[in-house]
C-alpha cells in the first residue's frame, strides 16, 4: 500500500502549478514558469520520499496552456532531460504517480469542440508521464462526464470517444465513480465496453451507490485493473460535518479512516487522500496504516 495526497505540499515554500494569464502568453514566460514548476515538483517528491508518502498526484498545470492552441512551444524537447531525471527519481524510489485533468475534460459532451479540447488535454498530460518514462501504472483519472438528459446516450458517447483515443492515452486512462451522476455500476458498464480500469472513490460511493457494501465495492473496482495497470488506485475522503452533502472534510477523521482500512479485508491498493490539509493528513494516515500493520 502507498498513501499520498494531490498536487500541493503546504509545508514547502513553492508550488508546481504556477501559471499566468493567457493574454500574457509568450515562449519565454512559458519556459520560465514551467522550469519553476518542475523544480518545485522535484522538491515535493523528495519531501514525499523522506516521509514515506509514496503516492502523488501531479498538478495539471505543470506546463501552463500546454493543450491550448496558442501553445506552439516545443516544451517537450526543452524539458526532455528534466522530465527523464524526474522519472528516474520516481522509479528509483518506488513512487506511484497520477494526474487528474480538470472538470472541463469531458469525453461525452455532445459538443465536438469540448471533446476535442478534452482530448488535447489528455494527450498533454500523458506526454508528461511518457517523457518521464513512467510505467503504465501511472494513471490519468477522469469522470464519466455529464448525462445531458439521456444517460445511456451519454455513456455510449464516452465509449465511442474512448475507442478513438491514442493508444498511449488509453493505456493510462482510468474512470472514477462520482458523487452525483456516475455510480460504480455505471463505471462498471463502461469498463465492460472499453476495458478502462475504475479508480474507486469511497466518499463518492457513499454519496451515490446501488447498495453495494464498501468491501464489495472495493473488490469490484479492483477486478477492473490488469497486471500492467498496477494495483487499484483510490481516492479517500469523508463528509465535512455541517456542510453540504459531498463536501470533503478539511482534515482526516482518524476513527473513520481506521474503519475504512478494516473494510479492505486484505485487499492491496494505493490511497490518495483528497483532504484539504494535504500532507498533514497523509502523514497521519501513514501512521495509522503502519500501526494497523498495513505499512512497514
Amino acid at each position: 500500500m502507498k498513501i499520498g495526497y494531490p498536487c500541493i505540499n503546504e509545508s514547502l515554500p513553492c508550488t508546481s502549478s504556477s501559471t499566468f494569464r493567457l493574454a500574457s502568453f509568450s515562449e519565454e514566460r512559458l519556459l520560465e514558469t514551467t522550469a519553476r514548476n518542475f523544480a518545485c515538483l522535484e522538491n515535493i517528491l523528495e519531501y514525499n520520499v523522506a516521509h514515506n508518502l509514496l503516492f502523488f498526484r501531479m498538478s495539471s498545470d505543470l506546463v501552463p496552456f500546454a493543450s491550448h492552441k496558442i501553445c506552439t512551444v516545443d516544451w517537450q524537447m526543452h524539458f526532455k532531460s528534466t522530465l527523464e531525471k524526474i522519472g528516474r527519481y520516481i522509479q528509483n524510489h518506488g513512487l506511484r504517480i497520477s494526474m487528474h485533468p480538470d472538470q472541463f475534460v469531458v469525453l461525452n459532451s455532445p459538443k465536438p469542440e469540448i471533446v476535442e479540447n478534452s482530448v488535447r488535454e489528455l494527450v498533454y498530460q500523458c506526454e508528461v508521464m511518457d517523457l518521464m518514462q513512467l510505467e503504465s501504472s501511472a494513471k490519468l483519472q477522469i469522470h464519466g462526464g455529464g448525462v445531458y438528459g439521456d444517460k445511456p446516450a451519454a455513456m455510449q458517447r464516452f465509449i465511442e470517444t474512448y475507442a478513438l483515443l491514442p493508444e498511449n492515452v488509453k493505456n493510462r486512462l482510468v474512470i472514477e465513480n462520482d458523487d452525483r451522476l456516475y455510480s460504480l455500476q455505471d463505471c462498471l458498464f463502461i469498463h465492460e465496453q472499453t476495458g478502462i480500469p475504475i479508480l474507486f472513490d469511497n466518499f463518492h460511493h457513499e454519496c451515490l451507490n446501488n447498495g453495494e457494501p464498501m468491501h464489495e465495492a472495493l473488490a469490484l473496482a479492483a477486478q477492473t485493473w490488469q497486471e500492467n495497470d498496477g494495483i487499484l488506485m483510490m481516492d479517500y475522503s469523508s463528509q465535512a460535518l455541517g456542510e453540504r452533502k459531498g463536501k470533503h472534510t478539511d482534515q482526516i477523521v482518524e476513527a473513520l479512516f481506521r474503519e475504512f482500512l478494516l473494510e479492505l479485508r486484505g485487499l492491496d491498493l494505493d490511497i490518495m487522500l483528497e483532504i484539504k490539509n494535504k500532507e498533514v493528513s497523509a502523514l497521519k494516515a501513514v501512521s495509522i496504516a503502519r500501526e494497523m500493520g498495513l505499512l512497514v
